[in-house]
């Protein structure tokens, strides 16, 4: 079974190391994460110069890879050898004879990005048995606000779950670029500090009252003046909320209101299960539940189809995207 990253990482600040790191998957936040930690943290700044050595796949070969991880340390307890972009080299399985039978003062780390190993083969089997697997999965969009939540209270912010959204509407599923923007926070606010809506808006660019999540809410909450004075405002700075974006957040939030009329009766805690949000969030989709009923819940779906065809130029009439975005309010308010 592979191990998660908090594991891994939680090992490591005990200085518990193993011979052998094997970092694959999807996320590359959570591969840099931990081969970053080995990096900096293993040895010390005099101990680097001779006991540490980067590797690139596309640079090098198995066999320069394992002379180097046969080699003792000097003037060091260990030597770490990194592979980075390892899904790059050629034969990586010729690591196995190694792998089979590693120096025990050695941390191998081999950064397999955007790739697996076929769990079947014998290579695969001898990384688990022997090594560290890391198997690093994307988030799914509705676990985002909650990584950004963890990320925050780790560098010892404060957040509440609604700005975790707001940032994360904004920044999408990219973790490394909403940590980076997170630790810039961190510098200039004291520790305990709490990231609020005027915080971001400031340092990340973000509107508090002009965004994806606002006009969610004010359509959930059948706001006419509000809905149309963030589509006005999206109409003068098409960036901010263009129309693709908006279809799938608004897509995302109406199933969770479907989802939510066919467990209304349920409590909040069981809601939140089912819908995967935070429990803070189900008062808004109760909300949305009495202002849209099933029937006018499935009208939107269609409203939001339409809308999708309309912006890739079928039965659009040439209509402009702004346009576009003020007519499906419209339509979804009505």
């Amino acid at each position: 079974m592979a191990d998660t990253y908090d594991s891994i990482l939680q090992s490591l600040k005990s200085k518990t190391y193993k011979p052998v790191y094997f970092l694959q998957g999807d996320e590359p936040y959570f591969i840099d994460l931990v081969s970053d930690y080995i990096e900096d943290n293993v040895l010390g700044e005099a101990e680097r110069g001779f006991n540490q050595t980067i590797f690139y796949g596309k640079d090098t070969d198995p066999q320069s890879v394992i002379d180097t991880a046969k080699r003792y340390p000097m003037m060091s307890e260990h030597q770490v050898v990194i592979v980075k972009e390892a899904q790059s080299m050629r034969g990586v399985e010729k690591l196995d004879a190694y792998i089979q039978n590693p120096l025990s003062s050695t941390l191998l780390v081999i950064c397999y990005k955007y790739k697996k190993l076929d769990k079947r083969t014998a290579f695969a089997k001898t990384v688990q048995g022997k090594g560290v697997l890391l198997d690093s999965k994307k988030l799914y969009d509705n676990q985002v606000p909650q990584w950004v939540e963890r990320t925050a209270v780790s560098l010892k912010l404060k957040i509440s779950p609604r700005v975790a959204v707001l940032i994360t509407e904004h920044l999408g599923n990219d973790l490394s670029k909403i940590a980076n923007e997170l630790k810039k926070l961190k510098i200039i606010l004291p520790e305990g500090g709490e990231i609020t809506p005027e915080i971001v808006e400031k340092n990340i660019g973000i509107s508090k009252d002009y965004n994806a999540f606002e006009l969610q809410n004010a359509i959930a909450q059948r706001d006419v003046l509000k809905s149309n004075r963030i589509v006005n405002y999206f109409m003068a700075n098409p960036k901010a909320g263009p129309l693709a974006m908006l279809l799938g957040t608004l897509f995302s939030f109406f199933s969770k209101v479907y989802l939510y009329h066919g467990n209304k009766h349920k409590s909040d805690k069981e809601i939140a299960g089912v819908l995967k949000v935070n429990p803070f969030f189900i008062k808004d989709y109760r909300q949305a539940g009495t202002n849209f009923d099933i029937k006018h819940t499935e009208r939107v779906f269609t409203l939001l189809h339409e809308y999708d065809l309309k912006l890739k130029g079928i039965d659009n009439g040439g209509t402009i995207e702004g346009q576009l975005l003020k007519e499906m309010v419209y339509r979804i308010l009505h």
